[in-house]
């Protein structure tokens, strides 16, 4: 007899590890796209070398040693995923035609549930709202890939600088030099990773129904009161981002198809740890899909939206395609 371990065994021990994996690629491409086909491809190294795994290390480090390099070897060749803020152009006003551009790799959210974000199996590590955040996994994203890898790593998994190096082929001087690099990159960004993820407020969730009833009514002029001063509405793959309410207002009034109450549905769904909604356009009796929007608080009111036009996240969401009006009623 032996007590070799076999793949049935993986299996077993593996698979309640896949979501908090796929949260780790998630972080380090900014696409939930690909993050679920290297976490496939993780599964299928450690599956065909489970046989050699000797235990020096526990499953789940192992699983995150193979999740990191198949990562780091898919960016070898990969432009980063910015949102438009990200590009490094001003901002403009809402008058600005709309320019799309379907050749950039733009950033995409995730779904809470398949980021196993708020999970309840106490069996798995449960991925935290903070380090799912939309602004977190852009800022992450101007990192180069190794410095990326270290941080993660050593931040939001609290891995020891030894357990980093091994993992990312390099020594321990090396990854305390990388980690102070991207730390310093990463200083400006707000909110950082040591910023709890607060439940939302009865203010919020307040602010929330009245910024679903704003875009169903087409209530546009009711939508200024909902954002800071200072909020930011982006939309991949549009390359502009906008500024302030007064212009989101005028670009919603202005560039979104909508024109009367009925012509928008929201329904609400959860991405990076924040609200979100995927809004469908209506179209004769049949609402289509349109767009995810996830939504940033700043205190009380809202401080940025990133509205996503890839179609194919309706799926990844969990979605249909079309949303039939009797469901909307």
């Amino acid at each position: 007899m032996t007590d070799k371990p076999t793949n049935e065994d993986f299996l077993r021990l593996a698979d309640p590890m896949r979501r908090e994996l796929l949260a780790h690629c998630y972080r380090m491409m900014g696409s939930v796209h690909d993050a679920e086909d290297l976490v496939q491809e993780t599964y299928l190294r450690a599956w065909r070398g489970y046989e050699n795994f000797e235990g020096r290390s526990s499953l789940r480090t192992w699983l995150y040693r193979i999740a990191t390099t198949t990562c780091l070897t898919a960016l070898d060749n990969r432009a980063k995923r910015p949102l438009p803020t990200g590009l490094g152009a001003p901002s403009l006003e809402a008058s600005a035609p709309l320019v799309q551009d379907n050749e950039v790799p733009w950033l995409e959210p995730v779904p809470d549930a398949l980021a196993g974000v708020g999970g309840d199996d106490p069996a798995s590590i449960v991925t935290s709202r903070e380090s799912i955040r939309l602004a977190l996994i852009a800022a992450l994203q101007h990192l180069p890939p190794r410095q990326r890898a270290v941080l993660i790593l050593r931040d939001v998994l609290k891995w020891k600088a030894a357990e980093v190096a091994e993992a990312v082929g390099t020594s321990v001087a090396a990854v305390n030099s990388i980690l102070q690099r991207a730390r310093a990159q990463l200083s400006e960004v707000s909110p950082s990773l040591d910023d709890p993820v607060e439940p939302l407020t009865q203010e919020q969730r307040a602010l929330l129904d009245r910024y679903v009833a704003a875009f169903e009514s087409y209530d546009v002029d009711g939508l200024v009161d909902l954002f800071t001063k200072d909020a930011v509405w982006e939309m991949p793959p549009f390359v502009g981002w906008y500024q302030g309410p007064e212009t989101i207002a005028e670009l919603t009034r202005t560039q979104c198809p909508a024109e009367k109450a009925g012509d928008l549905k929201l329904v609400p769904v959860a991405a990076n740890g924040q609200p979100a909604f995927a809004l469908y356009y209506r179209r004769g009796e049949v609402y289509e899909q349109f767009a995810i929007a996830v939504l940033t608080f700043s205190g009380e009111r809202i401080g940025h939206v990133g509205m996503f036009f890839e179609q194919s996240l309706f799926e990844t969401f969990g979605l249909p395609a079309k949303w039939e009006g009797s469901e909307t009623k």
